[in-house]
């Protein structure tokens, strides 16, 4: 199964239609996680023509965004939760297992900082974000390979 993570997209400051480096990686995926900060919920609608789409809501998203804070989900049997913020660096990875005592992933956005890190229990990962790099070198997303529940391949690639 293929899973592309974005997160931040701050439309339609930072995105005003889907990205071509972005459409690029969206177009052939099983599935789309979105970390917040959409900011317009027509990002949602634009993704959802690639492939199906879950979302959290971000700081930034308003109440026309419908969206949970938190989401628990599970793809091709690998258990996934999602968060926009997931807090401070120290301490991340022990507050996001209680956080999500069931998950293999959390994907979280917020910082706009790319992370992958695992303490081999639990894989947190941050795409970073496709259109506001801020003080990153590129924006970027994430690619996700799940087979059989096992995350096989994660990957923050740039694109910008």
């Amino acid at each position: 199964m293929k899973v592309v993570a974005l997160s931040d997209t701050h439309a339609p400051r930072r995105w005003r239609s889907c990205p071509p480096r972005v459409a690029e990686h969206v177009r052939g995926a099983d599935v789309i996680l979105h970390a917040g900060d959409v900011c317009v919920p027509s990002v949602i609608d634009e993704l959802a023509a690639y492939a199906p789409v879950h979302v959290v809501k971000g700081n930034n998203d308003g109440p026309d965004l419908d969206a949970p804070a938190t989401l628990e989900l599970t793809l091709d049997g690998l258990r996934i939760g999602m968060i926009h913020d997931s807090g401070p660096a120290k301490g991340r990875l022990p507050r996001m297992r209680r956080r999500f005592p069931r998950a293999d992933l959390v994907v979280f956005g917020h910082s706009h900082i790319p992370l992958d890190e695992s303490d081999g229990d639990l894989r947190i990962f941050n795409p970073g974000s496709p259109t506001d790099r801020r003080r990153q070198p590129h924006g970027t997303l994430g690619l996700l390979t799940i087979e059989d529940g096992t995350l096989t391949r994660a990957e923050i690639v740039p694109v910008t």
